[in-house]
C-alpha cells in the first residue's frame, strides 16, 4: 500500500511539473500594427486591427505555443489620411473579403529559444481561409509582454489587388509585402 502511495505521489508531481498553463492576452492592451506601401513610389498606408482573443501556452515556464484570433472588422488606417473608402476597400473582396472571412488567426506550432533571449516562432497564419506557415522572431519582456515584427507576401493568401503581377510597371503597383508589428500583453 505504501508503495502505491509513493508511486501515485511521484506520478502526480510529474504531471504538475510538466503541466501546460495558458496565459490569456489582454486584448484591449495588445495591438497589431500593419503597413502596406506602394512598390514604385513613397506612398504607404498603415493602421491597426484588434485581437478578438488569444493565449500563450507555457510548459516549464517556457512558451511552447499559442493561438490568436483577429477581428478583421476592426481594421482602420491611422496614417493621418483616414479614409472610409480605404477601409471599405480593405474589407472588400479585393483585399481581405471580411464579409466572408471576418476572422484571421495565428497558431504558434514551435518555439525555439536563443541565448540572447529572443524567440523563433513557427506558426500557421490563416487569412481569407487560407493557412500558410510563417516564421518570425519575437522578444519576451519581463514575462508580461511579447513583441514581434514580421512581413508576409500577401499574394500567398490570395490578396492580389494592385500586385506587381497584376498591373503594369507604369501603374501604381502595391507592394506584395505587408509588415506587422505585434505587441502582446499578458
Amino acid at each position: 500500500m505504501k508503495r502505491k502511495v509513493i508511486i501515485f505521489i511521484i506520478f502526480a508531481c510529474s504531471i504538475t511539473i510538466n503541466a501546460q498553463t495558458e496565459m490569456p492576452i489582454n486584448t484591449s492592451k495588445s495591438s497589431i500594427n500593419w503597413k502596406g506601401s506602394m512598390l514604385f513610389n513613397f506612398g504607404e498606408h498603415y493602421g491597426t486591427t484588434q485581437f478578438k482573443e488569444g493565449k500563450i501556452t507555457k510548459s516549464n515556464n517556457k512558451i511552447t505555443g499559442g493561438t490568436f484570433t483577429v477581428d478583421m472588422n476592426t481594421i482602420v488606417n491611422t496614417d493621418g489620411n483616414y479614409s472610409e473608402d480605404l477601409i471599405n476597400h480593405l474589407k472588400n473582396e479585393d483585399f481581405f473579403d471580411v464579409k466572408k472571412h471576418p476572422i484571421s488567426s495565428l497558431v504558434i506550432t514551435k518555439v525555439s529559444y536563443y541565448d540572447n533571449g529572443s524567440l523563433r516562432m513557427d506558426a500557421n497564419l490563416t487569412i481569407k481561409g487560407i493557412s500558410k506557415p510563417i516564421m518570425f522572431d519575437a522578444k519576451l519582456i519581463d514575462n508580461t509582454k511579447m513583441i514581434a515584427k514580421f512581413k508576409i507576401d500577401r499574394t500567398e493568401w490570395n490578396i492580389r489587388y494592385g500586385s506587381k503581377d497584376k498591373v503594369s510597371v507604369k501603374d501604381y503597383a502595391i507592394s506584395d509585402a505587408i509588415e506587422f508589428e505585434v505587441e502582446l500583453y499578458f
